[in-house]
């Protein structure tokens, strides 16, 4: 791409965050923090380079991190009336 311009590539790093919906990684983040979202561990596991990163998928990475699957929460849902359950 021929960016050479630091704070360019800080830009463009901001916004394909944005666009991703993932959170920017804190440097200096407390253990008291809950965990970062799946995604965005799984974008940085990515970015290493060789076969084992290339054949890596999101699944096998969440069961090997053990980290929880995203779900909905079920009270927000029932609340807004976006979902009915039958009694």
């Amino acid at each position: 791409m021929g960016i050479t311009d630091f704070e360019h590539m800080k830009a463009i790093s901001r916004h394909t965050r944005e666009l991703l919906g993932i959170e920017e990684p804190l440097f200096r983040r407390t253990i008291r923090l809950p965990y970062r979202d799946n995604i965005g561990l799984f974008l940085e596991q990515k970015a290493h380079t060789g076969a084992k990163s290339d054949s890596l998928t999101f699944s096998e990475f969440v069961k090997a991190a053990r980290l929880q699957d995203y779900a909905p929460q079920r009270a927000a849902l029932e609340e807004n009336g976006a979902c009915y359950t039958e009694p």
